[in-house]
Protein backbone atom coordinates (compact mmCIF):
# COMPACT_ATOMS: atom_id res chain seq x y z
CA UNK A 1 0.00 0.00 0.00
CA UNK A 2 3.06 2.19 0.45
CA UNK A 3 4.27 1.93 -2.99
CA UNK A 4 1.30 3.00 -4.39
CA UNK A 5 0.83 5.85 -1.97
CA UNK A 6 4.20 7.31 -3.00
CA UNK A 7 4.72 7.69 1.13
CA UNK A 8 8.89 6.66 0.96
CA UNK A 9 8.99 8.91 -2.67
CA UNK A 10 7.69 11.59 -1.02
CA UNK A 11 9.78 11.88 2.53
CA UNK A 12 13.01 11.92 0.66
CA UNK A 13 11.29 14.34 -2.38
CA UNK A 14 10.46 16.78 0.83
CA UNK A 15 13.63 16.08 2.96
CA UNK A 16 15.73 16.86 -0.10
CA UNK A 17 13.97 19.77 -0.77
CA UNK A 18 14.48 21.07 2.63
CA UNK A 19 17.85 19.77 2.23
CA UNK A 20 17.96 17.53 4.91
CA UNK A 21 20.00 14.62 6.31
CA UNK A 22 17.95 11.48 7.74
CA UNK A 23 19.72 12.24 10.69
CA UNK A 24 18.50 15.96 10.84
CA UNK A 25 14.88 14.42 10.57
CA UNK A 26 15.19 12.05 12.41
CA UNK A 27 15.86 14.04 15.04
CA UNK A 28 13.24 16.62 14.54
CA UNK A 29 10.75 13.99 14.14
CA UNK A 30 12.12 12.39 17.64
CA UNK A 31 13.00 8.76 16.14
CA UNK A 32 16.07 7.04 14.87
CA UNK A 33 18.19 7.50 11.53
CA UNK A 34 17.01 3.96 11.02
CA UNK A 35 13.54 4.82 11.62
CA UNK A 36 13.77 7.43 8.85
CA UNK A 37 15.67 5.22 6.51
CA UNK A 38 13.03 2.61 6.96
CA UNK A 39 10.18 4.55 5.98
CA UNK A 40 12.35 5.99 2.53
CA UNK A 41 12.90 2.23 1.74
CA UNK A 42 9.04 1.88 2.07
CA UNK A 43 9.98 -1.14 4.45
CA UNK A 44 7.87 0.63 7.66
CA UNK A 45 5.50 3.52 7.68
CA UNK A 46 5.02 5.77 10.40
CA UNK A 47 2.03 5.64 12.52
CA UNK A 48 -0.52 8.24 12.59
CA UNK A 49 0.56 10.69 15.33
CA UNK A 50 3.84 10.54 13.39
CA UNK A 51 2.32 11.22 9.69
CA UNK A 52 0.72 13.97 11.07
CA UNK A 53 3.61 15.46 12.54
CA UNK A 54 5.52 14.83 9.46
CA UNK A 55 2.70 16.55 7.64
CA UNK A 56 3.25 19.78 9.42
CA UNK A 57 6.74 19.77 9.61
CA UNK A 58 6.68 19.45 5.46
CA UNK A 59 3.84 22.07 5.78
CA UNK A 60 2.04 19.68 3.04
CA UNK A 61 -1.54 17.83 3.99
CA UNK A 62 -1.34 13.97 4.75
CA UNK A 63 -3.43 13.25 1.74
CA UNK A 64 -0.45 14.67 0.00
CA UNK A 65 2.25 13.22 2.21
CA UNK A 66 1.31 9.87 1.14
CA UNK A 67 0.48 10.47 -2.22
CA UNK A 68 -3.30 10.03 -2.08
CA UNK A 69 -5.61 11.30 -4.89
CA UNK A 70 -9.33 11.65 -4.16
CA UNK A 71 -9.40 14.08 -6.86
CA UNK A 72 -8.19 13.83 -10.44
CA UNK A 73 -7.53 17.13 -12.34
CA UNK A 74 -8.89 17.43 -15.53
CA UNK A 75 -5.67 16.05 -17.50
CA UNK A 76 -5.89 12.86 -15.36
CA UNK A 77 -9.45 12.06 -15.98
CA UNK A 78 -8.90 12.32 -20.06
CA UNK A 79 -5.65 10.43 -19.40
CA UNK A 80 -7.90 7.92 -17.36
CA UNK A 81 -10.97 7.58 -19.93
CA UNK A 82 -8.50 7.52 -22.71
CA UNK A 83 -6.73 4.18 -21.39
CA UNK A 84 -10.28 2.97 -20.19
CA UNK A 85 -11.98 3.37 -23.89
CA UNK A 86 -8.40 1.23 -25.30
CA UNK A 87 -8.90 -1.78 -22.38
CA UNK A 88 -12.61 -1.56 -24.01
CA UNK A 89 -11.45 -2.25 -27.26
CA UNK A 90 -8.65 -4.33 -26.46
CA UNK A 91 -9.78 -6.71 -23.88
CA UNK A 92 -12.27 -8.80 -22.94
CA UNK A 93 -15.44 -6.93 -21.79
CA UNK A 94 -15.40 -8.27 -18.18
CA UNK A 95 -11.87 -7.35 -17.66
CA UNK A 96 -11.86 -3.41 -18.86
CA UNK A 97 -15.25 -3.20 -16.82
CA UNK A 98 -13.33 -4.25 -13.22
CA UNK A 99 -10.50 -1.67 -14.06
CA UNK A 100 -13.73 0.47 -14.94
CA UNK A 101 -15.58 -0.21 -11.31
CA UNK A 102 -11.95 -0.26 -9.57
CA UNK A 103 -11.41 3.44 -10.44
CA UNK A 104 -15.41 4.55 -9.59
CA UNK A 105 -14.64 2.97 -6.24
CA UNK A 106 -11.03 4.96 -5.87
CA UNK A 107 -12.55 8.51 -6.76
CA UNK A 108 -15.86 7.86 -5.92
CA UNK A 109 -15.63 11.55 -4.60
CA UNK A 110 -13.95 12.84 -7.87
CA UNK A 111 -17.72 14.05 -9.33
CA UNK A 112 -16.20 15.03 -12.96
CA UNK A 113 -14.43 11.45 -13.14
CA UNK A 114 -17.71 9.95 -11.90
CA UNK A 115 -19.55 11.62 -15.14
CA UNK A 116 -17.00 10.96 -17.35
CA UNK A 117 -17.44 7.19 -16.42
CA UNK A 118 -21.02 7.48 -16.95
CA UNK A 119 -20.19 8.64 -20.58
CA UNK A 120 -17.70 5.64 -20.98
CA UNK A 121 -20.81 3.68 -19.85
CA UNK A 122 -22.83 4.58 -22.28
CA UNK A 123 -20.48 4.35 -25.26
CA UNK A 124 -19.51 1.26 -24.50
CA UNK A 125 -22.19 -0.79 -22.77
CA UNK A 126 -23.57 -2.62 -25.46
CA UNK A 127 -20.84 -4.72 -25.89
CA UNK A 128 -22.12 -6.44 -22.71
CA UNK A 129 -22.95 -10.07 -23.75
CA UNK A 130 -26.69 -10.00 -22.88
CA UNK A 131 -29.67 -7.59 -22.72
CA UNK A 132 -29.84 -7.69 -18.97
CA UNK A 133 -26.60 -6.53 -18.28
CA UNK A 134 -26.90 -3.35 -20.44
CA UNK A 135 -29.68 -2.79 -18.89
CA UNK A 136 -27.57 -3.07 -15.56
CA UNK A 137 -24.73 -1.11 -16.71
CA UNK A 138 -27.12 1.78 -17.44
CA UNK A 139 -28.68 1.55 -14.61
CA UNK A 140 -25.31 1.75 -12.88
CA UNK A 141 -23.98 4.94 -14.63
CA UNK A 142 -27.61 6.54 -13.73
CA UNK A 143 -26.79 5.57 -9.93
CA UNK A 144 -23.97 7.82 -10.66
CA UNK A 145 -25.22 10.83 -11.96
CA UNK A 146 -27.76 10.40 -9.18
CA UNK A 147 -24.82 10.79 -6.46
CA UNK A 148 -23.20 13.65 -8.44
CA UNK A 149 -26.67 15.40 -8.58
CA UNK A 150 -27.09 15.20 -4.92
CA UNK A 151 -23.92 15.98 -3.75
CA UNK A 152 -21.66 17.67 -5.90
CA UNK A 153 -21.50 21.59 -5.43
CA UNK A 154 -20.18 22.40 -9.27
CA UNK A 155 -23.19 23.68 -10.97
CA UNK A 156 -21.72 22.45 -14.52
CA UNK A 157 -21.16 19.30 -13.71
CA UNK A 158 -24.66 18.72 -12.08
CA UNK A 159 -26.42 20.09 -15.13
CA UNK A 160 -24.45 17.75 -17.12
CA UNK A 161 -25.06 15.38 -14.63
CA UNK A 162 -29.20 15.83 -15.30
CA UNK A 163 -28.68 15.96 -19.46
CA UNK A 164 -26.63 12.71 -19.29
CA UNK A 165 -28.79 10.64 -16.79
CA UNK A 166 -32.06 11.86 -18.80
CA UNK A 167 -30.08 10.61 -22.23
CA UNK A 168 -29.51 7.24 -20.21
CA UNK A 169 -33.01 6.83 -19.05
CA UNK A 170 -34.06 7.19 -22.78
CA UNK A 171 -31.95 4.30 -23.41
CA UNK A 172 -33.38 2.39 -21.13
CA UNK A 173 -36.99 3.37 -22.59
CA UNK A 174 -37.88 5.68 -19.80
CA UNK A 175 -39.46 8.20 -21.39
CA UNK A 176 -41.49 9.66 -18.34
CA UNK A 177 -37.65 9.93 -16.62
CA UNK A 178 -36.37 12.28 -19.17
CA UNK A 179 -39.27 14.57 -19.97
CA UNK A 180 -39.30 15.28 -16.01
CA UNK A 181 -35.58 16.35 -15.90
CA UNK A 182 -35.83 17.95 -19.14
CA UNK A 183 -38.51 19.48 -19.86
CA UNK A 184 -38.33 22.54 -17.11
CA UNK A 185 -35.18 24.03 -18.37
CA UNK A 186 -35.15 22.62 -22.28
CA UNK A 187 -38.20 24.73 -23.24
CA UNK A 188 -36.94 27.17 -25.94
CA UNK A 189 -38.60 30.36 -24.47
CA UNK A 190 -36.93 30.63 -21.68
CA UNK A 191 -33.82 33.33 -21.15
CA UNK A 192 -31.43 30.49 -19.96
CA UNK A 193 -30.85 29.82 -23.81
CA UNK A 194 -29.29 33.50 -24.18
CA UNK A 195 -26.71 33.17 -20.96
CA UNK A 196 -24.36 32.62 -24.06
CA UNK A 197 -24.97 36.11 -25.97
CA UNK A 198 -25.10 37.80 -22.71
CA UNK A 199 -21.84 36.38 -21.57
CA UNK A 200 -20.33 37.40 -25.14
CA UNK A 201 -21.22 41.03 -24.25
CA UNK A 202 -20.28 40.69 -21.06
CA UNK A 203 -16.95 40.31 -21.81
CA UNK A 204 -16.46 42.97 -24.67
CA UNK A 205 -17.82 44.98 -22.23
CA UNK A 206 -15.54 44.67 -19.65
CA UNK A 207 -12.62 45.33 -22.36
CA UNK A 208 -11.94 41.52 -22.51
CA UNK A 209 -11.99 41.40 -26.46
CA UNK A 210 -9.94 38.07 -27.26
CA UNK A 211 -11.95 36.20 -24.80
CA UNK A 212 -15.66 37.70 -26.01
CA UNK A 213 -14.49 36.59 -29.98
CA UNK A 214 -13.30 32.62 -28.72
CA UNK A 215 -16.02 32.23 -26.75
CA UNK A 216 -18.37 33.75 -29.37
CA UNK A 217 -16.39 31.40 -32.30
CA UNK A 218 -17.17 28.30 -29.47
CA UNK A 219 -20.81 29.28 -29.50
CA UNK A 220 -21.49 29.66 -33.05
CA UNK A 221 -19.68 26.34 -34.03
CA UNK A 222 -21.57 24.58 -31.08
CA UNK A 223 -24.91 26.39 -32.35
CA UNK A 224 -24.06 25.10 -36.03
CA UNK A 225 -23.83 21.35 -35.10
CA UNK A 226 -27.05 21.69 -32.76
CA UNK A 227 -28.41 23.03 -35.72
CA UNK A 228 -27.21 19.70 -37.80
CA UNK A 229 -28.12 17.59 -35.09
CA UNK A 230 -31.48 19.65 -34.69
CA UNK A 231 -32.57 18.29 -38.29
CA UNK A 232 -31.36 14.81 -38.21
CA UNK A 233 -34.20 14.82 -35.26
CA UNK A 234 -36.37 16.34 -37.56
CA UNK A 235 -35.81 13.59 -40.93
CA UNK A 236 -36.61 11.05 -38.30
CA UNK A 237 -40.11 12.49 -36.90
CA UNK A 238 -40.81 13.80 -40.61
CA UNK A 239 -40.11 10.63 -42.56
CA UNK A 240 -43.13 9.84 -44.35
CA UNK A 241 -43.33 13.64 -45.35
CA UNK A 242 -40.76 12.99 -48.26
CA UNK A 243 -41.65 16.98 -49.45
CA UNK A 244 -40.18 18.46 -45.79
CA UNK A 245 -37.73 15.68 -45.80
CA UNK A 246 -36.39 16.83 -49.45
CA UNK A 247 -36.19 20.33 -48.48
CA UNK A 248 -34.48 20.12 -45.18
CA UNK A 249 -31.87 17.48 -46.75
CA UNK A 250 -31.35 20.62 -49.46
CA UNK A 251 -30.89 23.24 -46.82
CA UNK A 252 -28.60 21.25 -43.97
CA UNK A 253 -26.38 19.81 -46.84
CA UNK A 254 -25.93 23.00 -48.37
CA UNK A 255 -24.52 24.38 -45.12
CA UNK A 256 -22.57 21.19 -44.49
CA UNK A 257 -20.82 22.02 -47.69
CA UNK A 258 -20.57 25.77 -46.69
CA UNK A 259 -19.33 25.22 -43.44
CA UNK A 260 -16.65 22.10 -45.07
CA UNK A 261 -18.27 19.88 -42.23
CA UNK A 262 -17.67 16.66 -43.85
CA UNK A 263 -14.01 17.54 -42.59
CA UNK A 264 -14.41 20.05 -39.86
CA UNK A 265 -16.65 17.52 -38.11
CA UNK A 266 -17.04 14.14 -40.08
CA UNK A 267 -18.78 12.10 -37.32
CA UNK A 268 -22.05 14.63 -37.30
CA UNK A 269 -22.06 15.03 -41.31
CA UNK A 270 -21.90 11.14 -41.50
CA UNK A 271 -24.73 11.09 -38.98
CA UNK A 272 -27.12 12.96 -41.10
CA UNK A 273 -25.94 11.41 -44.36
CA UNK A 274 -26.84 8.43 -42.86
CA UNK A 275 -30.29 9.57 -41.59
CA UNK A 276 -30.97 11.31 -44.87
CA UNK A 277 -30.48 7.70 -46.95
CA UNK A 278 -32.85 6.38 -44.27
CA UNK A 279 -35.69 8.81 -45.21
CA UNK A 280 -34.71 8.05 -49.22
CA UNK A 281 -35.30 4.49 -48.58
CA UNK A 282 -38.11 4.49 -46.97
CA UNK A 283 -39.58 6.42 -49.37
CA UNK A 284 -38.39 4.24 -51.89
CA UNK A 285 -36.51 6.85 -53.87
CA UNK A 286 -33.13 4.00 -54.24
CA UNK A 287 -30.94 6.95 -56.43
CA UNK A 288 -31.01 9.87 -54.01
CA UNK A 289 -30.29 6.45 -50.72
CA UNK A 290 -27.26 5.62 -53.11
CA UNK A 291 -26.53 9.34 -53.22
CA UNK A 292 -26.47 9.40 -49.30
CA UNK A 293 -25.23 6.51 -48.39
CA UNK A 294 -21.67 7.50 -50.49
CA UNK A 295 -21.39 10.56 -48.71
CA UNK A 296 -22.37 8.83 -45.68
CA UNK A 297 -19.28 6.39 -46.49
CA UNK A 298 -16.63 8.92 -47.71
CA UNK A 299 -17.10 10.79 -43.79
CA UNK A 300 -16.70 7.13 -42.63
CA UNK A 301 -13.50 7.11 -44.32
CA UNK A 302 -12.33 10.38 -42.62
CA UNK A 303 -12.64 8.43 -39.20
CA UNK A 304 -11.19 5.54 -40.28
CA UNK A 305 -8.13 7.49 -42.10
CA UNK A 306 -7.21 9.90 -39.56
CA UNK A 307 -4.45 8.58 -36.83
CA UNK A 308 -6.82 9.86 -34.09
CA UNK A 309 -10.43 10.96 -34.18
CA UNK A 310 -10.16 14.29 -32.77
CA UNK A 311 -12.23 17.27 -32.38
CA UNK A 312 -10.33 20.21 -34.17
CA UNK A 313 -11.56 23.92 -35.72
CA UNK A 314 -10.10 24.98 -39.36
CA UNK A 315 -9.00 28.13 -40.99
CA UNK A 316 -12.53 29.40 -40.28
CA UNK A 317 -13.13 28.05 -36.85
CA UNK A 318 -9.44 29.28 -35.49
CA UNK A 319 -10.22 29.81 -31.80
CA UNK A 320 -11.44 26.86 -31.01
CA UNK A 321 -8.73 25.72 -29.06
CA UNK A 322 -8.55 26.89 -25.79
CA UNK A 323 -12.41 25.66 -25.86
CA UNK A 324 -11.79 22.54 -26.58
CA UNK A 325 -9.08 22.33 -24.08
CA UNK A 326 -11.47 23.07 -21.56
CA UNK A 327 -13.92 20.07 -22.45
CA UNK A 328 -14.23 17.09 -20.34
CA UNK A 329 -12.33 14.74 -22.62
CA UNK A 330 -10.38 17.65 -24.54
CA UNK A 331 -10.37 16.62 -28.50
CA UNK A 332 -10.51 12.74 -27.85
CA UNK A 333 -13.41 10.35 -29.32
CA UNK A 334 -15.79 9.58 -26.89
CA UNK A 335 -14.90 5.56 -28.19
CA UNK A 336 -12.35 3.95 -29.48
CA UNK A 337 -12.30 3.85 -33.66
CA UNK A 338 -11.80 -0.17 -33.80
CA UNK A 339 -15.33 0.38 -32.62
CA UNK A 340 -16.94 1.40 -36.00
CA UNK A 341 -16.79 -1.53 -38.11
CA UNK A 342 -19.25 -3.37 -35.53
CA UNK A 343 -20.95 -0.14 -35.46
CA UNK A 344 -21.16 -0.01 -39.60
CA UNK A 345 -22.72 -3.63 -39.51
CA UNK A 346 -25.68 -2.53 -37.01
CA UNK A 347 -26.38 0.74 -39.01
CA UNK A 348 -26.56 -1.03 -42.22
CA UNK A 349 -28.84 -3.36 -40.90
CA UNK A 350 -31.36 -0.83 -40.24
CA UNK A 351 -35.19 -1.89 -41.31
CA UNK A 352 -35.14 0.99 -43.83
CA UNK A 353 -32.53 -0.72 -46.04
CA UNK A 354 -34.30 -4.17 -46.55
CA UNK A 355 -35.26 -3.27 -50.25
CA UNK A 356 -31.87 -2.77 -51.29
CA UNK A 357 -30.06 -5.82 -49.82
CA UNK A 358 -30.21 -7.64 -53.10
CA UNK A 359 -29.13 -4.40 -54.84
CA UNK A 360 -25.06 -5.15 -55.93
CA UNK A 361 -23.92 -1.44 -55.15
CA UNK A 362 -25.34 -1.84 -51.93
CA UNK A 363 -23.92 -5.35 -51.25
CA UNK A 364 -20.24 -3.28 -52.29
CA UNK A 365 -20.94 -0.37 -49.83
CA UNK A 366 -21.50 -2.42 -46.94
CA UNK A 367 -19.04 -4.40 -47.52
CA UNK A 368 -16.10 -1.45 -47.78
CA UNK A 369 -17.69 -0.03 -44.67
CA UNK A 370 -17.61 -3.59 -42.67
CA UNK A 371 -14.62 -5.62 -44.10
CA UNK A 372 -12.77 -2.56 -45.48
CA UNK A 373 -12.95 -0.62 -42.18
CA UNK A 374 -11.58 -3.89 -40.07
CA UNK A 375 -8.71 -3.73 -42.65
CA UNK A 376 -8.02 -0.53 -41.87
CA UNK A 377 -8.24 -0.87 -38.05
CA UNK A 378 -5.73 -3.82 -38.38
Amino acid sequence: MMDKLNLSENIIRLRHEKKLTQEELADFMGVTKASVSKWEKGIHMPDLMLLLQLATYFDVTVDELIGYEAQLSGEQIRRQYADLSQDFAALPFADALEKARALAHKYYACYPFLLQLSVLYWNHYMLAETEEERRLLLQEAVGWCDRIVENCSDVGVCSDAVVLRAGLHLQLGQAAEAIEALEPSADPSRLAGQDGVLLVQAYQLSGDTEKARSYAQAKYYVDLMNLVGDAILSLSLNENDIGYCEETIRRITGILELYHLETLHPNTAAQFYFQSAIVYAANGREEEAFAALHRFEKCVNRLLEAEHAQLHGDEYFHRLDTWIDCLPLGSMAPRDKSFIPQSMRVSMAHPAFSALKENMEFQRIVHRLTEGASHVKD
